[in-house]
């Protein structure tokens, strides 16, 4: 007899491992499908080890401009891009290792192997030897993640047209690259390879980058990007690539007409695809729109006993949703009452340097949803902390309702904004008004007490503009 549990998770990562943990703390036996390494791509192969990348990049800078600080630097240096490289596996490795502890902690079983649905809520596990043996269980989630989204005329062979998975792991540093998508993947591998010396060309098809960013950020982050020597192609599109030379031969369409570039690898960072395929969707028939399963707000589908969250559902593809979403899964199949998420206060992370945060409306979404508003806008040029840090680049930018005082939306660019947004996403969660955020004392140094500056900007009361 195969093992039965409350609970089996198909997919370990930010959504899947966080779920399984809950459930555990809440009493049930769990079981976890992986056949790759636990944490999944965001811990393996995105979130972790592209941070330990771009740390890396950070601290060449910091030597390169060592004299900047008063410190002088005897000798030769340079980015060392296989041991960037190494770090950042190391790094990746080690937070998986970590998953491996909790889950021993918390009495999971890691079940090795590709899942499948089967009717009558069992899971089918093909081992890495092809032996298939199925698992039952009451409650069955769904997180098998995403993967590259592959354009028709922009097929990724993984040498000369690459994903971000390939992009962690070349075996030599590119002299010249192609970036395709200026989303966050995009923008935060263009930061990475232009500051150890690559020559970056990004192409996006919108009118501006980071396209979902207000686009007073957008303007700021390409001043910052052509600042250190990247080109920045808008409203342009890449037509085809021709790969049967030494180089890739990339054609750009612009406004202006086609334009051929000449470089040694082009990454395609246009957004994700979901991992639907071959798990058992068709033969249970579970509902599926547009490439997503749909589910309700506590992530049911249609079918009993079986869920769905992270990158397959509908809403923002990111590591945060994802585990917010399998711990209010798990809690409701617990019999608790948890709060449906809130899909409009869902802060978004850049880590390019500059660095984008935001969460809410950006201002021009606010006015096309009728609201009257107020912007408040502080710039780090004139924070203390910032000058100090030899940060001055970016702005926090903050929109109110007039009416009300409530935070609609906050926009930050800058650096360790990643770090700031939360207070926003508490703000917002809490219905603080903009006053409130005014008369909150933030602490002197920090980068933070632009966000109370900016709301009295907003108001007319700011101090140190």
């Amino acid at each position: 007899m195969a093992t039965k549990y409350d609970l089996i998770v198909i997919g370990s990562g930010p959504g899947g491992y966080v779920a399984a943990i809950r459930a555990s703390q809440l009493g049930m036996k769990v079981g976890v499908v992986e056949r790759s390494e636990l944490g999944g791509i965001c811990l393996n192969w995105g979130c972790i080890p592209t941070k330990a990348l771009l740390k890396s990049a950070q601290v060449y800078e910091y030597v390169q401009h060592a004299q900047d600080y008063g410190i002088k630097i005897d000798g030769k240096f340079s980015a060392d891009f296989d041991g960037m490289v190494k770090r950042s596996r190391d790094v990746a490795a080690g937070m998986s290792k970590g998953i491996q502890f909790l889950f021993k902690k918390n009495k999971i079983d890691h079940i090795e192997g590709f899942g499948k649905l089967k009717a009558g809520k069992k899971v089918e596990v093909t081992g890495a030897d092809g032996k298939k043996v199925d698992y039952s269980a009451d409650n069955i989630i769904l997180a098998t993640g995403g993967r590259s989204r592959e354009l028709p005329n922009l097929p990724i062979d993984g040498k000369k047209i690459i994903g971000y998975r390939q992009a962690m792991v070349l075996d030599k540093q590119p002299k010249s690259m192609v970036i395709v998508g200026s989303g966050a993947i995009g923008v935060e591998f263009a930061y990475f390879y232009n500051s150890i010396g690559t020559e970056v060309t990004i192409v996006e098809y919108m009118d501006r980058i980071v396209p979902v960013e207000d686009a007073e950020v957008s303007k700021q982050l390409e001043r910052s990007f052509k600042k250190a020597g990247m080109k920045i192609m808008t409203s342009a599109e890449v037509t085809s690539v021709d790969t049967k030379g030494k180089t890739c031969k990339v054609t750009v369409k612009t406004k202006k007409g086609d334009e051929v570039l000449d470089v040694d690898v082009v990454l395609s960072a246009v957004g994700v695809s979901t991992n639907l395929e071959g798990i058992g969707l068709e033969d249970l028939k579970v509902k599926t729109e547009k490439g997503k399963v749909t589910v309700d707000d506590f992530y049911k589908t249609n079918v009993d006993g079986v869920y769905a969250i992270g990158d397959i559902v509908h809403g923002p593809a990111l590591a945060h949703v994802a585990s917010a979403e399998g711990i209010i899964c798990v809690e409701k199949i617990a019999g608790e009452n948890p709060e449906a998420l809130d899909y409009g206060n869902i802060p978004g992370c850049t880590y390019c340097q500059p660095e984008v945060a935001s969460v809410g409306y950006t201002e021009a979404a606010a006015k096309e949803a009728g609201y009257e508003i107020k912007v408040g806008k502080f710039p780090f040029s004139a924070s203390g902390k910032a000058k100090a840090g030899g940060a001055s680049d970016g702005f926090v930018k903050l929109i109110f309702d007039a009416k009300y005082g409530e935070v609609l939306g906050a926009h930050m660019i800058g650096a360790n904004v990643t770090e700031m947004i939360a207070e926003m996403v508490s703000v917002r969660k809490l219905e603080t008004t903009g006053h409130e955020i005014i008369k909150t004392v933030h602490p002197h140094p920090t980068m933070s007490e632009a966000i109370m500056e900016a709301a009295a900007a907003a108001y007319d009361e700011v101090i140190h503009l």
